[in-house]
């Protein structure tokens, strides 16, 4: 385990509770981390240096839960170490480094896999099944909002640090990237990045998505809205008795009269019921590090691969540029081949 903040403990635990599992050693810069870490479990042993976990021949697996701008260099160095590397997201903050990774990792035969956890949440899962359903019609649009008084970053802005795991859940209900992409940022908190984004998503078939975050809301949000011809499904993570709820309503477009062929189009508002369908009771980090080390043992792709893991990276990047195009829509493009002086980490890691 390579990073023991908040989220790096929370799959310390996991992982420790995995009977096929052994988790042997930590990873943290913060001293004080480690010595938490080791008082709770004292069989792990715990290191300042990464090098000591990618020179340890018995160690198979690692977990990466640093900082964003961290990732590539720590995952590029697991890889070459001969590790399978789970990477919390984003997979890396540039697109030509996640390629470089899922290169590495397909020509050195390892998993290479990215912690979009939501997708191994039930309830997405459940909205996912009301979105390809054919009673609930095409989809009209997405949206979604993240919102919270921090936690404030400080190696990225609140686009980077919480749009990735919208854009993941977009991209897994509509089995689809977008083609374009637009988004404004501010800073109301006077730091030197972005507290707050609205982002717009062009995806095929003129379905668009839109999501808001900010870490300067007071009002913690987390909802994702798939509005259909057919139906609303709305996912509600704050809502442990009914994260989903189905609205049955629609608007329907009224035939003319003896043939008649209207100058505009006629729509009714269609009313129905409002179902909250049963959820599987699962937590979805440990479905996703269950996935893991499933792939690991059987050299299966995982569902939140590396491919999965660029296409969110570079819908990011365009973001990044349409923030500093005060929100022009800008298509969104293969990355491409890096040169070796773009590969250059921008600081060592120890």
């Amino acid at each position: 385990m390579i990073g023991c903040g908040y989220w790096g403990t929370n799959y310390v635990r996991v992982f420790n509770e995995l009977p096929s599992v052994r988790l042997v050693g930590a990873c943290d810069q913060r001293v004080e981390r480690l010595a938490e870490l080791q008082h709770r479990y004292p069989d792990v042993a715990v290191s300042t240096d990464v090098s000591d976990i990618m020179s340890n021949p018995a160690i198979d697996a690692v977990l990466v839960s640093t900082q964003a701008s961290s990732h590539y260099e720590l995952g590029l160095r697991c890889l070459e170490a001969g590790k399978h590397v789970l990477m919390e997201k984003p997979l890396t903050t540039r697109a030509v480094d996640a390629e470089h990774l899922i290169e590495v990792s397909e020509n050195n035969g390892l998993t290479l896999m990215v912690g979009h956890t939501f997708l191994y949440n039930p309830a997405v899962k459940k909205v996912k099944e009301y979105v390809s359903a054919r009673a609930s019609g095409p989809v009209f649009y997405l949206y979604a909002r993240r919102t919270n008084l921090g936690p404030i970053r400080d190696d990225v802005n609140a686009v980077w640090d919480l749009a990735p795991h919208d854009v993941s859940i977009f991209n897994f209900l509509l089995d689809g990237e977008p083609e374009w992409v637009s988004a404004a940022g501010a800073c109301p908190l006077r730091t030197s990045r972005e507290d707050v984004g609205f982002i717009t998503l062009g995806y095929p078939d003129e379905v668009l998505g839109h999501i808001h975050v900010s870490w300067a809301d007071p009002n913690k949000t987390r909802e994702v809205v798939a509005v259909c011809e057919e139906k609303r499904i709305v996912f509600n993570d704050l809502d442990a008795l009914e994260s989903v709820r189905v609205f049955e309503k629609g608007v329907t477009r009224r035939l003319p009269l003896n043939g008649a062929i209207p100058t505009e189009p006629s729509f009714a508002a269609r009313e129905g019921r409002i179902v909250s369908p049963p959820i599987e009771s699962a937590e979805p980090l440990r479905r996703q590090c269950e996935e893991f080390i499933r792939c690991v043992e059987t050299r299966t792709p995982p569902l939140t691969d590396g491919q999965g893991g660029l296409s969110v990276v570079g819908v990011m990047e365009t973001l990044e540029r349409s923030i500093a195009e005060s929100g022009s829509p800008i298509r969104v493009q293969a990355p491409q081949e890096p040169s070796r002086a773009e590969r250059e980490p921008a600081s060592s890691v120890r």
